[in-house]
């Protein structure tokens, strides 16, 4: 295959879904040979990218404030023709409004990826582009993409969230973290994985409200939240209150952590929804898939249809009360047997490695690039 030179803009590159998605697709690319560059505001995935050899440039994507689209603008221009960039891919709104106007202006191949369901309020819809090819991260976000705007069927492609099994692995070494949070191998290890903003915050206030009372239940129970956002410091400041009541360190808030797989070894049980569900899946962890737009509870082969059909998401489902959070935690951490326990582990990491690489979704990616640049498909639609 013949070598291009791509461009992936995203708004930032901090903890998130759609944030590891895009560092993996981008080392994804980089293996198959093939010239990646990333532009973003920046964040804690960086280092992860220039360790691969991956470049990334600071471009402010990370909101619509006049100054910063023509910095962004303006900026974005000048990586394209730096780098001589084949094919543009933006994987969020902002990022897809300025390529979008660049793609006009210059021609280049342009994709986006709709990572989830967005608000088409206030004259929204008007300015997010879905460049001449969408892909989708599962069939309900490819339905809304069709309820929502004007593209072709033809023109979207669902693909998967590719996991590293070889980086999210029940094998990998959790000494050291344990060590820094003074766990040990009695303690009940929950752990939460997301980014701590207020459209995260339903499950979130979920878990802190379940917590004081499994405290009591669960003695040797250890919660730890990781993650960063505007919520930080008041979930730093509920998470003291809940352990000074407790009188004992119930709630651990990790912050902003690049060891994400460490953390998903870790766990005893996992709660989360999106990719990181799926990175504890890879790490044989049993799930209790927790969204903020729906619940699935313990995922396990009967509850898999609603969570494939939904992204991992909980879309379509009703939201949990933190009294039934509490129930599904009870279950997992004091009533199942190892045995059950060990088998929801299996089960998880299965499905990983057979429906969920990486390998998959960048094929997936490099498909729809090769539709457009074998083609000559360089206009806008």
């Amino acid at each position: 295959m013949k070598e291009y030179r791509f461009l992936l803009t995203t708004m930032r590159l901090d903890i998130g879904g759609a944030e590891t998605h895009i560092v993996e697709l981008a080392k994804g690319l980089h293996r198959e040979g093939h010239h990646v560059a990333v532009a973003s505001k920046g964040g804690v995935f960086e280092e992860e990218l220039k360790a691969s050899g991956i470049p990334h440039y600071p471009v402010p994507l990370d909101n619509k404030k006049p100054h910063n689209v023509f910095r962004a603008y303006r900026t974005l221009k000048n990586i394209i023709k730096t780098e001589k960039i084949d094919l543009v891919h933006a994987h969020a709104r902002i990022p897809g409004f300025i390529c979008g106007m660049l793609h006009k202006k210059m021609g280049f191949p342009f994709v986006t990826t709709a990572h989830g369901t967005w608000s088409t309020r206030y004259g929204l819809r008007y300015i997010t582009n879905w460049g001449q090819k969408t892909v989708a991260v599962s069939e309900d976000v490819k339905k809304y993409l069709l309820q929502n705007y004007k593209i072709n069927e033809a023109d979207i492609k669902v693909t998967i969230n590719g996991i590293d099994t070889d980086k999210f692995s029940p094998d990998i070494d959790c000494t050291g973290l344990k060590k820094e949070f003074g766990l040990a191998d009695h303690h009940k290890k929950v752990v939460y994985i997301s980014r701590l903003d207020q459209d995260r915050s339903f499950i979130i206030s979920r878990l802190l409200e379940a917590v004081p009372a499994l405290s009591e239940s669960i003695p040797n129970l250890r919660v730890l939240i990781v993650g960063s956002g505007s919520l930080l410091a008041q979930v730093r400041e509920k998470a003291a209150e809940i352990n000074k009541a407790a009188g004992r360190e119930v709630l651990t808030i990790a912050g902003s952590r690049t060891d994400i797989n460490r953390f998903t070894a870790l766990a005893d049980l996992f709660i989360g929804f999106g990719r990181s569900s799926l990175e504890a899946l890879a790490a044989g962890r049993p799930l209790i898939l927790a969204g903020n737009e729906g619940y699935i509870g313990i995922l396990d082969d009967s509850r898999l249809q609603a969570a494939v059909h939904s992204n991992f998401s909980g879309r379509g489902q009703s939201k949990a009360s933190s009294g039934i959070l509490a129930d599904d935690i009870k279950r997992v951490l004091t009533d199942m047997s190892d045995e059950e326990k060990a088998r929801l582990g299996s089960f998880g990491r299965s499905l990983i490695e057979n429906n969920y690489s990486v390998r998959r979704m960048v094929r997936d990616n490099l498909d729809v690039y090769l539709s457009l640049l074998e083609n000559g498909h360089h206009n806008s639609r």
